[in-house]
């Protein structure tokens, strides 16, 4: 008699078909276009690709912190309920009690007349109704716990008083302060040296391990994917072309942008003494998309379909790409 087999795990967060589009005087902009993606518990995926490929968007809009002329459409589910359909006040239940976020510049994440001590509290006092003394003690061990030198005195420093670690590291102790299940981390080591960058990047790691959580960190570092990642997505204006376990994406990178990425990256062994490869061309306006692959004007490798038609995505396992190159018969 056979056994049932069993069941995959049901997503943490899954994005069906997500779009966003911009409504202008000129008519509607896509932005995102047919985004899908699934996050489990614990899991960390990473979405790389150059500025202007969507990535933060993406993010924003699992969180539905949009732009007032963004429509949205597709399904965004975290624990199978659909975001899309949440008013306004329902979201802002979710917002940093189901869903923390670090958000890509602290100096102008935090706000700079309120002690970073306050800040933290806040999201305590407001989705677990502690009291201000309680949510200040709370507070204080969470500097205590992402590295915050004393504490109880840096508790009443402003933003303007911390460095750029020191300010990064406050944003990871508010995003955690109610122990989400999912973490949205955009950009979290930007402008910082290589030093603290490895830091707040182990720290983000043990944290996010303790507790268990999926994170969904925005990066255009591919050290910084291989180093973090279970998962990685590429995205190019606003498409994900190409989405695999970080092992065989970097062993195995099948769209020729990834290509293009990997072999742009410096490694160890450069040094410094040879002139990276670069692609050529730029990434696309919203506003000047070309037909068929978006990518193709910068594509060495382009087939004539490939200027008419946009490539589906096409899964092999767990590795899926939208390209012509790996959809041929």
């Amino acid at each position: 008699m056979n056994e049932p087999s069993p069941q995959a795990p049901t997503p943490l967060l899954q994005l069906e078909n997500l779009s966003v589009t911009f409504a202008t005087a000129d008519g509607p902009l896509p932005a995102v276009r047919s985004v899908n993606l699934c996050l489990h518990e614990g899991e960390t995926v990473c979405l790389v690709g150059e500025s202007g490929c969507g990535k933060s968007l993406t993010a924003k809009a699992i969180l539905r912190l949009t732009p007032p002329n963004a429509v949205l459409g597709g399904r965004i589910l975290l624990h199978g309920q659909n975001l899309l359909e949440l008013s306004e006040k329902e979201m802002r239940s979710v917002r940093g009690r189901q869903v923390g976020m670090i958000f890509q510049e602290p100096m102008t994440s935090l706000n700079p007349v309120l002690k970073i001590g306050d800040q933290v509290a806040e999201p305590l006092r407001l989705h677990q109704g502690m009291s201000r003394s309680k949510a200040r003690e709370a507070a204080i061990e969470l500097l205590t716990e992402v590295g915050i030198p004393a504490p109880q005195s840096r508790y009443d420093d402003y933003p303007h008083q911390l460095s750029g670690g020191m300010r990064q590291r406050v944003m990871i102790a508010m995003a955690l302060s109610c122990k989400p299940a999912l973490l949205l981390a955009d950009e979290p080591t930007t402008a910082l040296d290589a030093t603290i960058q490895g830091q707040i990047l182990r720290l983000l790691a043990a944290r996010c391990r303790e507790r268990q959580m999926a994170v969904l960190l925005i990066t255009h570092d591919l050290g910084v994917a291989a180093q973090m990642a279970d998962t990685v997505g590429v995205m190019y204006a606003g498409r994900l072309v190409e989405c695999a376990p970080a092992q065989e994406l970097f062993a195995d990178p099948r769209h020729p942008y990834t290509q293009g990425l990997l072999h742009a990256a410096p490694s160890a062994r450069s040094r410094g003494l040879e002139r990276l490869p670069t692609i050529p061309g730029s990434v696309p306006s919203l506003a000047n998309m070309p037909a068929g692959c978006p990518f193709h004007p910068r594509c060495k490798s382009a087939l004539a379909r490939c200027a008419a038609e946009m490539p589906p995505t096409v899964a092999s396992g767990a590795h899926s790409t939208a390209c012509w190159l790996t959809s041929q018969p």
